[in-house]
């Protein structure tokens, strides 16, 4: 299994950025520099275009919105599926007693 690395600070990323961006260096360099490879350097780059409006797509906060809905949607389905099975089951008491 692969290591994985926790997740990179934004200070970091945005700094990374920063130095492809306005100072002009090329990405492979930056990336040595900081010991992290050009497809995450890539990535950042993407997102930051994203969250400031200079690429189309879902923003950082729209697509935590969107994870936070599905997840209560996800919830509320389980709920709604467990509230179905206990009036099916109580249905069914009710008819027994009779």
């Amino acid at each position: 299994m692969a290591r994985t690395h926790p997740p990179y600070p934004p200070e970091f990323r945005l700094e990374a950025v920063r130095l492809v961006k306005e100072g002009g260096r090329k990405i492979a360099d930056v990336a040595q520099d900081l010991g992290v490879t050009g497809e995450s350097i890539r990535n950042w780059i993407r997102r930051y275009e994203i969250d400031n409006g200079q690429r189309e797509g879902l923003t950082t906060s729209e697509r935590e919105e969107l994870r936070n809905l599905r997840r209560e949607i996800r919830i509320l389905r389980e709920e709604r599926d467990i509230l179905k099975k206990a009036a099916a089951f109580f249905a069914q008491e009710t008819n027994r007693t009779r």
